[in-house]
């Protein structure tokens, strides 16, 4: 048994060490393509999954009959679920790509030093990017996408959760570049979905030029703490509501039932919210009530408990939980300093909102919470690429190195300096 588990390995890394070396060779035909030619290519996909729709779909059944056969978390479920709607979106996130400006080439500084050199600053592919994710299907779609128009090429480690449907997608996206005369190694996807291959495709740095994780807390961990390759490391979103004493009552309402009922499965959901004492007789009962019609278990502080009736008593853990369920957590404080403490303290440095008509409590908010998106009377459901128009996202970066929030093109590259000289030598 122990040969066979060791011949087993030895062939999976066989696979890894092929996948990563047709990804070196890829991504040199990427960089040589013109911007028309990739937005050729990017329509041609788009369509392709709209006339794909019905395979697609019968894919992800497979994988939905598993998870919930698998008491799958209904938030997951849902990041799992395809849909004729979800598929059309996946199509109009990659047109929008195309109609965005190509970063590639762009020159960013040009100038001449004292020493006679002409020194060129231009915009440039990072060259192979990894992306490990989980149970959502439209990653698979929006990083190819993303990757393709920067002249990246992309090596994707899904889940086991959403395998049929991410080697469905990137069937489609395969034969698509075949027919565009495109190298399909422009995509790759590891169909071993075991942790072993995940950690041995961490450390292939000699062919992966980034990694990128995308999921719960527990894989992100593993990847910055077991990758050789470069992270930029994605969060998750503890995010939270701050209802200011000022703040109007209603649109705190409504901008707190969108942040948490909208998709509960979701990164930028609220999962916390926190009331100011003065404005908490008004709101929280008719804020409980809201919640409670959606099945939301609403988690309280003393102060808050008192008030919400069939709520339970908040922990410690619940402060700092991202649940992607039908959960909430709720505490009262008294001040916005107090609000802004906590949340420094707890969040994921994800997306964090106040609700309030006091402007210095809003500017205090905006300059003291660190966060990569911090919002004054809306909704954290907007930290999302689509959203800010970058036609898709990556992932939204929580680091402080490279790149924050929502990555869209320009998070795809790097620089490169060009130096033309006529003859000097250092002294």
């Amino acid at each position: 048994m122990q040969i066979e588990n060791r011949l087993e390995w030895r062939k999976g890394m066989e696979e890894l060490t092929l996948l990563g070396e047709r990804a070196v060779q890829a991504k040199y035909e990427l960089q040589r393509m013109t911007t028309e030619k990739k937005n050729e290519v990017l329509e041609a996909v788009a369509e392709a999954l709209i006339q794909n729709t019905e395979y697609l779909l019968l894919e992800n059944h497979k994988d939905l009959e598993r998870g919930i056969a698998n008491q799958m978390n209904p938030g997951l479920v849902d990041r799992l679920r395809l849909t004729k709607e979800r598929i059309a979106g996946m199509a109009e996130g990659i047109r929008q790509i195309v109609k965005l400006p190509d970063p590639v080439g762009e020159i960013l500084d040009d100038y001449e030093a004292e020493n006679g050199l002409h020194i060129v600053k231009k915009r440039v592919p990072m060259g192979v990017i990894g992306i490990i994710y989980e149970s959502r299907p439209n990653v698979t779609a929006d990083a190819f996408a993303l990757c393709f128009k920067t002249g990246n090429v992309v090596i994707l480690k899904g889940g086991s959760d959403a395998i049929h449907s991410n080697e469905a997608i990137v069937n489609c996206i395969r034969e698509t570049l075949n027919e565009q005369g495109v190298t399909e190694d422009a995509i790759q996807l590891i169909s071993d979905t075991s942790r072993e291959t995940a950690a041995e495709f961490m450390k292939m740095n000699q062919y992966v030029d980034v990694l990128i994780p995308r999921g719960g807390r527990g894989l992100i961990k593993a990847v910055v703490e077991q990758s050789t390759i470069p992270v930029i490391e994605t969060g998750t979103g503890n995010c939270h509501i701050y209802v200011d004493e000022t703040a109007d009552l209603e649109m705190a309402a409504d901008i707190i039932m969108n942040a948490k009922t909208q998709r509960v499965g979701v990164c930028n959901a609220c999962e916390s919210v926190l009331v100011h004492k003065d404005v908490k007789d008004a709101l929280l009962p008719v804020l409980a009530k809201r919640l409670q019609e959606k099945h939301v278990e609403i988690r309280a502080d003393e102060a808050a408990y008192a008030l919400i009736p069939g709520a339970v008593h908040a922990t410690e853990e619940d402060w700092g939980k991202e649940y992607l369920d039908y959960i909430l957590s709720i505490k009262v404080v008294s001040s916005v300093e107090e609000a802004i403490a906590h949340i420094n303290k707890y969040n994921t440095k994800h997306s964090e909102a106040i609700i309030t008509n006091n402007y210095e409590h809003a500017q205090k908010f905006l300059d003291e919470v660190d966060a990569a998106a911090v919002y004054v009377n809306a909704s954290t459901r907007f930290t999302d690429g689509f959203e800010f128009g970058f036609g898709a996202e990556i992932g939204i970066s929580t680091q402080k190195l490279h790149a924050r929030g929502p990555m869209g093109l320009l998070a795809l590259t790097t620089t490169k300096y060009i130096i033309y000289g006529n003859g000097q030598v250092r002294p």
